[in-house]
């Protein structure tokens, strides 16, 4: 039996009762929300959670590319994307790097370093991170209701021992929820097929949130090639420059992949929630390649200059002779827009020419015109604003006992396991500070 399809599960009326008042109800099976839940009942609280896909920690199968990049050793607070920086220190001081792998080490998932310092599990199979997660709810006996559709979420009166209290009514197409705390764990909008498809942004506004705008990040970018383009199916590393409005917002250095509709791959990837930002606000985004970063233009220049004379290409085109220096897809195309004939005879090429396939070659300038949707999107950027949550406890500054936790707060990161990490300590931390019976 897999842990989803629990034994104490099969007649869910059981689960679902109007005079069941749990200690905590986690709207959202994923990272954060599996986290929050396994925390609540190691704590002694009941909670309870609810899911409206069919099974949960679908978006956790594709994470790392099936490999589970779980956290990183590295928690440099430059890897996050945060309005309060403050704000994610205080959360993730209280479940570090160090926690997580501890927690997970406790329930089976050994952390293999790999990629300088990312952290995944020792055989590299996203599904056992999830299968030991979804054990472990099994094992503290967390109720787990999947294909729950949730209709509103709003505060009640209701009677516990006698007395009065506000609780949490989650309306659901099988009758209604109770619960003291109440956790938003639904994701973004990132991956509709996997869960995360904005329903949480709708929970919150319905509890009296506000939600900055959410886009697309993780995310391929859209270039305007109305004039020239370069050509797709080329997977090379470079260094990429984020410019907004002709000032540099960011740099970054990895692999770039091209594509029929723009740039892909990890070195664009890493600053595309800038990108979209900046779009959004009708400001000019463009990005600037540079194929031979480990070069200075002059540098290159000189190489390039005593290659296209060298004995060995004396009867080769500029374009033959650049062959195994670049992507010889890229080739006739940057020599083009460097101002020279892919078919010239590289002994015939100045000085001068020779320095502009160096300009060329470092400064690709392409015109930003949008980004992939959130199909193609990893993770979201916008949602609950950080002025809205305690940072001490991710409880709600409206909501008594509402607390938030993983992508449906305006917090994301760069690819490395940090969207994970956070995942899972916003998750621990909304968990530890749930109020049971004193509301």
């Amino acid at each position: 039996m897999i842990p989803d399809q629990m034994e104490m599960l099969s007649d869910r009326r059981l689960w679902i009762r109007p005079d069941k008042i749990y200690d905590f109800a986690v709207v959202g099976a994923g990272a954060s929300g599996l986290l929050a839940a396994i925390t609540a009942a190691r704590n002694g609280a009941k909670p309870i959670l609810l899911e409206h896909m069919e099974q949960a920690a679908k978006k956790l199968l594709a994470t790392g590319n099936g490999k589970c990049n779980y956290t990183n050793k590295d928690q440099n607070p430059d890897f996050y994307y945060c309005a309060q920086p403050d704000f994610l220190q205080t959360v993730l001081t209280q479940f570090s790097y160090a926690d997580t792998v501890r927690f997970f080490e406790e329930i089976g998932i050994r952390p293999l370093q790999k990629n300088g310092t990312c952290i995944y599990p020792e055989n590299e199979q996203a599904a056992s991170v999830r299968y030991a997660l979804l054990a472990e709810t099994q094992r503290l006996r967390i109720p787990l209701i999947c294909s729950i559709g949730i209709r509103n979420i709003r505060k009640v009166s209701k009677k516990l021992r006698g007395k009065s209290v506000q609780v949490f009514e989650i309306q659901t197409k099988e009758g209604s929820v109770y619960a003291m705390s109440c956790l938003l764990a639904t994701g973004g909008q990132a991956a509709k097929k996997t869960g995360s498809d904005g329903s949480g942004y709708l929970y919150a506004a319905q509890l009296g949130h506000t939600l900055i705008p959410p886009l697309p990040a993780l995310t391929p970018l859209l270039v305007n090639y109305r004039d020239w383009k370069l050509p797709s199916g080329v997977r090379t590393a470079c260094t990429a420059s984020l410019f907004v409005d002709g000032v540099c917002a960011a740099q970054e250095c990895g692999e770039l992949q091209i594509t029929d509709y723009g740039i892909s791959g990890i070195v664009i990837f890493q600053f595309s929630r800038l990108a979209a930002r900046a779009l959004a606000n009708d400001r000019q985004v463009g990005v600037r390649l540079d194929f031979k970063p480990e070069m200075t233009r002059q540098e290159l220049s000189d190489y390039l200059y005593k290659r296209l004379h060298s004995i060995y290409h004396l009867h080769k085109t500029v374009s033959a002779c650049l062959k195994g220096f670049l992507p010889e897809k890229l080739i006739p195309v940057l020599v083009t827009r460097a101002g020279i004939k892919p078919d010239l005879q590289s002994v015939h090429c100045t000085n001068k020419q020779a320095g502009q396939l160096a300009y060329q070659f470092k400064n690709t300038m392409l015109t930003i015109i949008g980004m992939k949707n959130f199909d193609s999107a990893q993770v979201t950027a916008g949602g609950v604003p950080l002025e809205e949550i305690h940072a001490q406890t991710m409880e709600s500054r409206l909501v008594r006992g509402l607390f938030f936790a993983g992508e449906i707060v305006d917090v994301d990161a760069k690819c490395g396991g940090y969207n994970l990490q956070w995942a899972w300590a916003s998750g621990y931390v909304a968990a530890k500070h749930i109020r049971k019976d004193d509301a």
